[in-house]
């Protein structure tokens, strides 16, 4: 019985070490697709005013992009903080918004924000980068809200001009 129980117990044990190395595998995926979608590049406090702060790598942008006749959008914290950032989102619902540009309260992503472009991700890879951007330790970090176009902005932004 105890060659049983020992057998089980490895085998119990195998599996947990195997499902946490496939979820080690799938973050250090996240992260590597988070590094060549540039979500840093919008998304890191400092980057648009040529002195990105890494200490606080995907925790949202200062400076926003004014789309003309629609308004100006910041780039949101990405990291795990439940109060500013995506801590209250599901894996599903960051998979949902990178794909189809709809956070969870119905409200459509900024323009900016190349969605349309990521909606082709496989589910794994679309899984994987909302493992990692779930797996990022939680930065404080309240970004400006939205301000339509008809509106002053209080924090700096870039003019979007279209063609």
């Amino acid at each position: 019985m105890f060659k049983t129980s020992a057998a089980a117990a490895c085998a119990a044990a195998a599996l947990l070490w195997s499902e946490s190395a496939l979820a080690q595998s799938d973050i250090e995926r996240g992260k590597y697709l988070a590094a060549i979608m540039d979500c840093g590049g919008c998304h890191t406090p400092g980057v648009f005013l040529g002195k990105p702060d890494f200490a606080r790598a995907f925790a949202g942008s200062e400076v926003g992009f004014e789309i003309p006749g629609l308004g100006i959008f910041y780039p949101p914290n990405l990291t795990s903080d439940k109060a500013t950032g995506l801590g209250e989102w599901s894996e599903n619902e960051i998979i949902a918004a990178v794909r189809t540009g709809a956070r969870p309260d119905g409200r459509e992503l900024a323009p900016a924000m190349p969605w349309r472009a990521y909606s082709a991700l496989s589910d794994r890879d679309a899984k994987a980068l909302a493992k990692y951007l779930k797996s990022l330790p939680p930065i404080a970090n309240k970004v400006s809200d939205p301000v339509g176009p008809s509106q002053k902005a209080e924090a700096p932004y870039l003019s979007v001009k279209m063609p």
